[in-house]
C-alpha cells in the first residue's frame, strides 16, 4: 500500500553526522521534516540544505525538527555540513532500507539511460508519527517556504 497523507510514518533508525543516531520515536511530540535528497554537495542538494539551515529557527518556533536523508555515508555528510556550515541533521541510509520504506528509491531516467536513484521528496510527520503532508519530485526553489507554511499550519 503506497504511503499517503494521514498514514503512520514508517519507523527508521539512521546513523547521522556527529556520531549520532536518529529514530522516528526520537521526535514524538514534535513535528519532523524528513527530506530525501540524491547526493551531498551537488547544486540542488546544497541549495535545499542551505535553505533548511537558513530557516531552522522558524522551524524550531513551529516545534519542527529537520532531518535530511541520502544514501551517502556519514563521513561524506560531515564534510558536506562542515563545508557549507549546515545546521541540520543528516542521516545516512546506505542500505536503502528507509529509502525503500518511504518509496523514494526509484527508477530514474537521464538522457535515455535508466538507473535507480533517490527521488527528491519531503515528508512532514506530525507529533503523533503520522504523515501530515508529502511533497514528491520536489523542485528546490521555494520548497522550504512551502514546508515551513505547512509546519506552521498543521
Amino acid at each position: 500500500m503506497p504511503l499517503t497523507e494521514g498514514t503512520k510514518a514508517p519507523k527508521f533508525n539512521l546513523a547521522c553526522d556527529g556520531d549520532t543516531k536518529a529514530k522516528l520515536s526520537d521526535y514524538a511530540g514534535k513535528k519532523l521534516v524528513l527530506y530525501f535528497y540524491p547526493k551531498d554537495d551537488t547544486p540542488g542538494c546544497t541549495t535545499e540544505a542551505l535553505d533548511f539551515t537558513a530557516h531552522i529557527k522558524n522551524f524550531e518556533k513551529a516545534n519542527t525538527a529537520i532531518l535530511g536523508v541520502s544514501a551517502d555515508p556519514v563521513t561524506k555528510h560531515e564534510k558536506f555540513k562542515n563545508k557549507h556550515n549546515l545546521k541540520i541533521l543528516l542521516g545516512s541510509d546506505e542500505d536503502h532500507e528507509v529509502l525503500n520504506a518511504y518509496e523514494v528509491w526509484v527508477e530514474k531516467n537521464m538522457y535515455g539511460k535508466k538507473y535507480m536513484g533517490i527521488e527528491r521528496a519531503t515528508f512532514l510527520i506530525d507529533e503523533k508519527g503520522k504523515i501530515q503532508k508529502i511533497w514528491r519530485k520536489v523542485k528546490v526553489k521555494n520548497h522550504v517556504a512551502d514546508v515551513l507554511e505547512a509546519a506552521k499550519a498543521g
